[in-house]
């Protein structure tokens, strides 16, 4: 008669997974850049409607600053220095940086 081998499957173990800390898009005022080139950049790089850009550059006009939008840290920090280059190749002095969301 075969042997009949019990096994005791343990307990899985998963290892805590964090998941990747996101990051602000976040677009910096400047009094050179046109708005309506702004608001071209923030359709064409983070595929924000015509309203959302607006609101989005007249927010960063007024208050010196406004995010973007948020993503993976190197989605983040891709688009951001896409959308710089955009201003730089135009001679504007464009900027959008990124922080970790907190």
């Amino acid at each position: 008669m075969p042997e009949h081998t019990v096994l005791n499957p343990k307990a899985q173990v998963k290892p805590k997974v964090e998941r990747p800390r996101l990051h602000k898009v976040i677009l910096i005022n400047d009094d050179f850049t046109p708005r309506d080139f702004v608001v071209t950049v923030l359709k064409g790089e983070f595929r924000l409607s015509e309203d959302q850009a607006y609101r989005v550059m007249i927010t960063a006009h007024r208050k010196g600053v406004c995010v973007v939008a948020v993503f993976p840290k190197d989605v983040a920090e891709t688009k951001a220095a896409r959308a710089t280059e955009m201003g730089v190749r135009k001679g504007y002095p464009l900027m959008f940086t990124t922080e970790p969301e907190t």
